[in-house]
């Protein structure tokens, strides 16, 4: 089988197994993917998990803000190039990671005037989510800790040096 279908199947079946399983709200492996997928493979990865969270919103159902959600992923895929030094400096990056995906998305439900297309309705969308951030956040920093310990394993068992960009 080609190593970049593999690829995107390991993307999609992390994805999927975390947002298809009952979880609470913002509770998915998504944020932390969103950052890892091009720290360890390379940004050119990105579209993968962007295909990967566009066939599991199909399933799930699309809705009138799920492209912000879509373009919070490529704006942390994107920053995550800034973040790959070390361990504290990845988690960092997925907390700052975290943080686009709660501006761009709440940004976007404001859009769609269920709140009022004004300043009190963007800082009411910003204030109605903030136990959601808290959900990406605690997350995003499970997630992220376990593909952290999953990598860390993984190459002291094989060479990924050919395989990966993080060190």
């Amino acid at each position: 089988m080609n190593k970049n279908l593999l690829i995107f199947l390991g993307i999609f079946a992390s994805l999927a197994a975390s947002r298809f399983i009952p979880h609470p709200p913002n509770f998915t492996s998504l944020l932390a993917l969103s950052f890892y997928v091009p720290v360890i493979l390379g940004i050119r990865f990105i579209p993968y998990l962007i295909i990967s969270f566009v066939i599991t919103d199909l399933i799930i159902g699309y809705h009138n803000t799920t492209h912000w959600t879509w373009g919070s992923v490529l704006l942390i895929g994107l920053c995550s190039k800034f973040f790959i030094k070390n361990l504290f400096s990845r988690l960092t990056g997925v907390i700052i990671g975290a943080t686009i995906f709660y501006l761009v998305t709440n940004f976007g439900v404001w859009t769609t005037g269920i709140y009022g297309v004004t300043y009190e309705g963007l800082i009411t969308s910003y204030t109605l989510a903030i136990p959601f951030f808290a959900y990406s956040i605690i997350s995003t920093l499970v997630f992220s800790l376990l593909i952290e310990t999953g990598y860390k394993y993984l190459k002291s068992k094989f060479d990924l040096k050919n395989f990966t960009q993080l060190s």
